[in-house]
């Protein structure tokens, strides 16, 4: 009894330090990933707690646990429509890139470990594949409003690049093992690691979502039944020799872009269980670790971590996007400085432990020290990086509270709560609002008094409106209660002056005393755009064209709507 209950006290402590140690990483800026692996550090054998763990297929199964709980999690945020910009090129990321990485940083670490040429990849195989957890909790824990062709590219690139990290990792322990196929049994081996998990995932995870949105459950168990769904289609895939990893990722991305009140109930839920995993993740590995072998190891380990960031990263990046896609270079900067390690390379780090491969501490403790360099380095500059490339886009103005009405099993009215802050609607009647048709003004507070609005009466700064209406009123709502600050933001990035996408560049062009060519005269302003950014254009995207910056602030779908005219 005495053990359960020292492991109950500990389990608790640890985990609610690396929750408090959430206001620290906020405070200091340090990646608060690096703090939940330093607390594993601090509480193992050689720590404060003295706490010895080196049971590595316990932790191997925790890794798995946990990774498939952030993917899936992951999965359900990501939205569909991303796809049309980032799809391509995530998954040459996730393919190319990472066999090339993994190369680069081979043949470094073969010279610098003085290893042969198959354990030296095997270093850059284990390291090669960003992180869905780092990646994930990087960007949302930011709050780096990113344009969609990055942001997009990064989320997709790192929930589906596990496959080929696991293939490469899995090859190369089998050849020094001796235990590796032929050549026609390896490449079945990659086929089935993509092709199972990609028609599991999307076929079982579209089934998933249709039955979540069918069955009638209390709300608690919603977020019960898709995790377990969840497992079930990683657990299935995995049997029939596919990546679990990619499928569990695709099965959230079925199942959250099917709208329905199940999703009401499954996000938040989520939310929580992707951050206790990321905590127990990063404690176990941190827990695994012994800082006097990593230290044996560090300054070479230091010099792969730094090839890697510096080198092999942008090299892949470059040599996989740049021919191919419609990039900018500094997109390509950002891209190439987010190639966040985190839990991945130390899970597959333990690969080679459980199959005996020798010297299989240096694989470990190199996976390790390069994960820590990478968090530290990239994971603490990400902000200053973003803003530097120019990569971020002004923060949408959304409402302060938002939450289902739960009267129509689809496309359920909801309530949205704003806060007036923009000065042109302060002493406006109601009735001269320019409110979408569906939506309404349901109650409105007043230094904490409710009132009850009718149509003459007149608004005033600090109000909170309680606004019922569907998820399509709100790009009218939010501009509505667009605030000063934001306001003053958008302008000084979109420009004062919008033109709708179907405006002629004719008569933009007679207006501005501008020239155009025969070709352009007939076009609209959203084709103009578009041919100039070449591929998708996404909200964010300039040209620089008679030295005015045109810039997309609005898009549906494909189809640039508005475009802002900015003149420096």
């Amino acid at each position: 009894m005495d053990v359960i209950n020292t492991l109950f006290f500990f389990t608790g402590l640890l985990i609610a330090l690396s929750v408090l140690g959430s206001r620290v990483s906020s405070m200091i800026g340090l990646p608060l990933l690096l703090i939940f692996l330093g607390l594993g550090m601090l509480a193992g054998e050689e720590g404060v707690l003295g706490i010895e763990f080196d049971n590595y297929p316990l932790a191997f199964l925790i890794s798995h646990l946990a990774l498939a709980m952030i993917l899936l999690d992951g999965g359900l945020r990501t939205r569909l429509k991303t796809f049309r910009v980032a799809f391509k090129p995530a998954l040459t990321l996730a393919s190319a890139g990472v066999f090339i990485t993994g190369g680069l940083v081979g043949l470094f670490a073969m010279w610098i470990f003085d290893l042969g040429l198959v354990e030296g990849l095997l270093v850059g195989a284990i390291v090669g594949s960003t992180d869905a957890a780092a990646v994930f909790s990087m960007l949302s824990g930011r709050g780096l409003n990113l344009n969609e062709r990055v942001g997009a590219t990064l989320e997709i690139e790192s929930g589906t690049n596990d496959p080929m990290a696991i293939f490469l990792t899995l090859v190369l322990v089998e050849i020094l093992v001796g235990d590796i196929g032929g050549p026609m049994e390896t490449g079945l081996m990659l086929i089935e690691q993509f092709g199972l998990g990609l028609v599991i995932g999307v076929g079982a995870g579209w089934l998933s979502g249709r039955l979540l949105r069918w069955v009638d459950l209390a709300p608690g168990l919603y977020s019960l039944l898709a995790l377990s769904l969840g497992f079930c289609i990683f657990g299935l895939t995995s049997f029939l020799g596919g990546s679990g990893f990619l499928a569990i990722y695709l099965a959230g991305l079925m199942i959250g872009n099917q709208k329905g009140r199940h999703l009401n109930y499954i996000l938040p839920v989520h939310d929580g269980l992707a951050w206790l995993s990321q905590i127990g993740l990063f404690l176990v590995l941190g827990l695994l670790v012994s800082p006097s072998d990593l230290l044996h190891y560090a300054l070479p380990a230091t010099l792969v971590g730094l090839m890697l960031i510096f080198v092999a990263r942008p090299l892949a990046v470059l040599v996989s996007l740049k021919p191919f896609f419609k990039f900018r270079w500094r997109e390509l900067g950002f891209i190439s400085w987010v190639g966040l390690r985190g839990a991945v390379p130390i899970v597959l780090a333990i690969f080679p432990v459980i199959g005996g491969v020798e010297g299989a501490e240096l694989y470990f403790n190199v996976a390790f020290a390069v994960v820590l360099l990478s968090l530290l380095l990239q994971g603490g500059t990400l902000s200053l990086m973003a803003r530097w490339t120019r990569v971020l886009i002004p923060t949408p103005v959304s409402p302060n509270h938002r939450g289902p009405l739960g009267i129509l099993p689809e496309n359920d009215y909801e309530m949205f709560v704003y806060r007036v802050e923009n000065e042109d609607l302060a002493d406006v009647p109601i009735r001269l609002l320019r409110f979408p048709s569906g939506a309404l003004i349901s109650a409105l507070f007043r230094e904490h008094a409710m009132l009850h609005p009718k149509g003459s009466t007149r608004l005033q700064l600090e109000d909170v409106l309680c606004v019922i209406g569907r998820s399509e009123d709100l790009p009218a709502l939010n501009r509505l209660f667009n605030g000063e600050a934001k306001l003053k933001q958008e302008r000084a990035f979109f420009g004062t002056f919008t033109f709708e996408g179907e405006a002629r560049m004719q008569d933009i062009a007679d207006a501005y005393g501008l020239t155009l060519s025969p070709g352009e005269r007939e076009m609209s302003l959203s084709e103009f755009v578009s041919l100039r950014v070449g591929g998708h254009p996404v909200v964010g995207d300039d040209v620089d064209w008679h030295g005015i910056h045109w810039v997309v602030s609005e898009m549906d779908g494909n189809r640039v709507t508005r475009v802002g005219l900015r003149l420096y």
